[in-house]
């Protein structure tokens, strides 16, 4: 395995680069956000995340082993780690191709023969890079430049791994595409960028699952996603998010949704230590839509600071962002949101909604709304609930001699039903077990 020195250089930033064989423009790409990380200061909003070290943190580390289109050609270390996932068992059943990314690096990649043979690329971004540098010089780091934030300039200085997708014009992939990212080092940043391009007319669903099991030491995963829908197209990416609760988790997700597109955020945040992630759209074609929905589940120790933002561009466009928040044990969860309606946007209709429960009086639940209105024309709607378990809601399932904790995620489920019902069924029983299992653990 190859692994660099703790703490980031420009020598570290050079090193990666060397170590993938990039082509020389990927390289200034690489330090010119280098020293804009150097610069930038940390986000003076939400969590307190004075505390990252990044001396203390390695910044890439390869995997012993190349990367196959078998899951038989993985070590047994790796595949175990995917067998107790079902991945091997999803990818035969109901998806079009599978990603596996283990610590900086891509281990396996397949799609589909069908679908490879109507023009769909599915790579991993690094293999991507060489093959198809046309598309990265139109298209990496135009939607999510490394001036956006210190984190985005972090993650474009030190980039590793991550998915690249490209669907034809009118291709429409009935089955899901899916990539699943795992941390497996201590003290390890996991830093993969994602591209995914639907063509005119193209139609796309995008799964990634996240995991890390549990160090004494705090983990950072800090990724980059940037999705264009092309005139016509439509594109949902869902994120199902376990992270050990040793990850600090800030990710940036942007899509550009043009002409009578139509793009969809699905986030479920259940594990990390804290998560800072705003799924954002982008609409700058006229009569664009965009939908995010987004769920977060703290319990103790744990911040979730999510939520969603629509950037209204061109006329005719729409938007709902729809958040639900579950926090227990102590829990924060935090909706940060954002409207924007440009003076070009012409007939606009947009609505958000923030639906907080608190499972106790140890926990917390914000709301923080931000709309910037340039048009009086504006269609603008903003619904905001907190609400509590009653005793009486508890005690009527448990005196029809349900257990108490089966009783709470009974409750929690039913509350988060509008999220869950838009994931595949698959994932929806796995969100829905993760969940009972939360709530086990917060009875006595």
């Amino acid at each position: 395995m190859i692994k660099l020195t703790h703490g980031l250089t420009e020598q570290v930033v050079r090193s990666i680069s060397a170590l993938k064989n990039e082509p020389s423009w990927m390289l200034e790409v690489r330090l010119n956000a280098y020293r804009k990380f150097c610069k930038m200061p940390l986000p003076k909003f939400g969590p307190n995340l004075s505390f990252l070290d990044f001396n203390n943190i390695c910044f890439y580390a390869q995997p012993a082993t190349p990367k196959v289109s078998n899951w038989k050609d993985l070590p047994k270390d790796i595949l175990e780690t995917y067998d107790r996932i079902g991945l091997p068992e999803a990818e035969k059943r109901y998806l079009a191709g599978v990603g596996a990314q283990y610590n900086s690096e891509i281990v396996y990649q397949n799609l589909k023969a069908e679908w490879e043979r109507l023009g769909v690329i599915f790579l991993d971004t690094d293999t991507a890079l060489k093959k198809y540098p046309d598309f990265f010089k139109e298209y990496f780091g135009k939607i999510v430049p490394a001036s956006d934030s210190k984190f985005a300039a972090l993650n474009t200085a030190v980039w590793s791994g991550g998915s690249f997708i490209y669907v034809p014009p009118g291709i429409k992939l009935n089955v899901p595409l899916q990539a699943y990212f795992r941390i497996n080092i201590a003290q390890l940043g996991q830093f993969e960028r994602t591209l995914i391009i639907a063509d005119e007319g193209a139609e796309i669903h995008y799964i990634e699952g996240c995991t890390a099991p549990i160090y004494s030491t705090d983990l950072l995963h800090s990724a980059v996603v940037e999705v264009v829908a092309k005139a016509g197209a439509r594109v949902r990416y869902t994120t199902i998010q376990n992270w050990s609760t040793s990850v600090v988790n800030l990710t940036t997700q942007r899509m550009l949704v043009e002409k009578d597109a139509i793009g969809e955020w699905v986030d479920g945040n259940i594990g990390s230590k804290i998560t800072m992630k705003y799924p954002s759209v982008v609409l700058a074609g006229e009569g664009a839509r965009g939908d995010i929905l987004s769920l977060a589940i703290a319990k103790n120790g744990q911040v979730q600071d999510s939520g969603g933002k629509a950037i209204h561009l061109a006329p005719n466009t729409s938007s709902t962002i729809v958040s639900k928040s579950v926090s227990l044990s102590g829990g924060v969860c935090s909706y940060r949101g954002k409207v924007a309606i440009e003076r070009s946007a012409v007939n606009v209709k947009t609505s958000a909604r923030c639906d907080a429960l608190l499972m106790d009086e140890k926990s917390a639940s914000n709301t923080f709304p931000y709309n910037v209105v340039k048009r009086s024309d504006a269609e603008i709607a903003h619904e905001a609930s907190v609400s509590r378990i009653s005793d009486e809601q508890l005690f009527y399932l448990t005196s029809r001699g349900i257990p108490e904790s089966e009783a709470l995620g009974m409750v929690v489920n039913g509350f988060i039903e509008p999220i869950v019902k838009n994931i595949p069924l698959e994932y929806a029983v796995e969100l829905n077990r993760l969940i009972d299992l939360d709530m086990e653990n917060s009875v006595g």
